[in-house]
Order: structure tokens, then sequence, then C-alpha cells
């Protein structure tokens, strides 16, 4: 096995990122070396009495911790934080449309995340019946983009 050697000052450096920015996770790469830096923050416990229908959740009803319901059925969640595109450029047809039907590994939306632009594709292919995200909208990890049945 290689020794990997620590980068204090690169760990200091990503511990800053995430100080400033208010993410909580940062992964660095470099070949076949990783270093991930994860911060927890005190999140006030909210309970939620209504329970909230699968057959049509609203937007965000999945987030992970929110209290709310279980993911649903044919769900594409957000493997991210970002901000989430629905079409390829401003004014440009969606990636996928309700009533469409999609292929497994098509790009269905784009998160920017970091000034990256990452492709969402279909894990399945099917119909899109919903579309839980507009346009430029802020997304966080685990949140509901979109159902494919």
């Amino acid at each position: 096995m290689a020794s990997f050697d620590i980068d204090g000052d690169l760990i200091r450096k990503l511990a800053d990122l995430l100080r400033e920015t208010g993410l909580t996770e940062v992964e660095f790469a470099e070949g076949e070396r990783r270093i991930r830096v994860t911060r927890q923050t005190a999140v006030a416990a909210v309970s939620v009495a209504a329970p909230v229908a699968v057959a049509a959740p609203p937007p965000n009803a999945a987030r992970p911790g929110s209290g709310a319901a279980a993911v649903p059925p044919g769900a594409v969640t957000s493997p991210m934080v970002g901000t989430a595109y629905v079409a390829p450029e401003p004014g440009a047809p969606s990636y996928a449309r309700v009533g469409e039907t999609v292929k497994a590994g098509q790009t269905v939306m784009i998160i920017e995340a970091m000034k990256v632009m990452n492709p969402i594709k279909a894990p399945r292919s099917g119909t899109v019946t919903q579309v839980l995200v507009t346009d430029a909208q802020p997304v966080e990890f685990g949140e509901v983009l979109l159902i494919i049945e």
C-alpha cells in the first residue's frame, strides 16, 4: 500500500472554504489521492404532524431531515447542492418535460455546483410524470428533481 502524506495546509484551506461558503462537505481529488472534509451544522428538529401524500408530493417534500415523506418511487434526486437548470440555455427546450419518454442515461437536467455544470442522467427509462424544480432553482442534496415512471 502506498503511503499517503496528509497535507495539513490543504485540509485547513478546505475547512476555511466550508466556513466561507456555508457548505457542509468538500472533496479534493488528485490522481489516486482523495481528501474529503465535512462539517456538521446545528439543525433544529422540526416535527411534522400532517402526512404528505406520496401520489403528488409538493416540491422539496423529500429533502433529507425535513421530516417529510419518503422519496416517492421513480424519483430522481439531486446528488449535490447547487442550481438546477432544466434546459441547456435560456429559451431552449427543456431536457425532460412531463409526458415525455426518456431513456436510461439521457440527460434530464443540469446542476451547477461551484461553477461546474453536472449533467443529471435518467437512472432508468420511462415517462416523466412530474418535474418538481424550475429553471435556475437552488436545490439541496437528496431533493427530488423529477419523477420517472
